[in-house]
């Protein structure tokens, strides 16, 4: 009796390992999944991510350039191309985490913050030029100071003003454009530039419209959300951190005076088309489909300069990288190969 009973669980012992590793397809790829997992030793899987996770972590590191401090954060191989990603309003390098996250295993992943901007100095606007034309020379000193000599140049927002300065005054510096809601066309400014636009003619008596249009907790969480009906999937502390920022002391004149140099942008526009049309870059534009900053008809404009240039309207807003970091790390990787 024994040993029959013995030869039985012997049996039943080697049809489960059987199982184990030989399940049936028709439950949705998991053969596949259980012989990869069989492939590797317990916790080896884990010790792996571990290792390239604390290969690639993410640097916070201060820099001095031009007497000031500047912030940035750093990941990945230095041998491996560069991906310098230039932020927006009112945001800071912190808004490209997403991405360092997913892509420090293959690029060079530098992104600063502006003087005036997140971790880096807040110099007093009654001493220091808050004009695009100087935080682009802050950044271009930036780059030499870290010597990124050859980079693919990442636009957001008030990247887009600041890069495209970078390009014209070192394009060979430059060797492919990604722009992520960043706008280079009039058009591209959208009805609720109305009041910023008056701002521009006559400062001092749109002076207090234009702080409540631009930086109240309406327009900052705006930025996030947009028209997107399914609000539930926003972090709110990004805007709420992004309006607590606004809201210290000094951060007011800051940002009125950089937005009051905007119109420069606008007066730059042309030259940045024209450029674009000449020497028709790598161009990669990315934009929210809840977009409210800026018009939905701006990714088409830089299809007129570039015909070329691979638009991919992705299911986010104004900071897409919030909903959508998953299809726009994709995209890039895409991109960059």
């Amino acid at each position: 009796m024994a040993p029959n009973i013995l030869g039985k669980v012997a049996i039943l012992v080697a049809s489960l390992m059987l199982a184990t590793i030989k399940l049936p397809a028709q439950a949705d790829g998991r053969e596949l999944l259980i012989e990869h997992r069989a492939e590797q030793p317990k916790g080896q899987h884990q010790e792996q991510r571990m290792e390239r996770r604390t290969e690639y972590a993410t640097s916070y590191r201060t820099i001095q350039i031009d007497g000031l401090n500047i912030f940035y954060r750093e990941a990945g191989p230095k041998d491996a191309p560069t991906l310098l990603l230039l932020h927006g309003l009112p945001s800071s390098s912190r808004m490209f985490d997403p991405l360092f996250v997913r892509l420090a295993d293959r690029y060079h992943m530098v992104a600063p913050d502006y003087p005036g901007f997140g971790h880096s100095d807040w110099p007093d606007a009654k001493k220091f030029a808050y004009t695009f034309d100087h935080i682009a020379e802050v950044m271009t000193h930036f780059t030499e100071a870290l010597g990124l000599s050859r980079y693919t140049l990442y636009m957001q927002d008030y990247g887009g003003p600041v890069g495209f300065r970078m390009i014209l005054a070192h394009p060979e510096r430059v060797e492919a454009l990604i722009v992520q809601d960043a706008v280079a066309h009039n058009e591209g400014l959208g009805a609720n530039w109305k009041t910023r636009r008056e701002f521009w003619a006559d400062r001092a008596a749109n002076e207090a419209a234009l702080r409540t249009n631009l930086l109240s907790m309406a327009p900052t969480r705006a930025r996030h959300v947009g028209d997107d009906p399914n609000v539930e999937r926003h972090d709110p502390d990004l805007w709420t951190d992004e309006y607590y920022f606004l809201n210290q002391p000094g951060q007011g004149d800051i940002q009125s005076d950089l937005f009051y140099d905007y119109r420069t942008n606008v007066e730059n526009y042309p030259k940045w088309s024209a450029w674009m049309r000449e020497k028709q870059p790598r161009l990669l534009v990315i934009w929210g489909k809840y977009e409210s900053s800026f018009d939905p008809s701006e990714p088409e404009s830089y299809r007129r300069d570039v015909p070329k240039a691979e638009i991919h309207i992705v299911d986010g807003g104004h900071f897409a990288l919030d909903t959508a970091a998953d299809e726009i790390a994709f995209l890039v990787r895409e991109f960059m190969k």
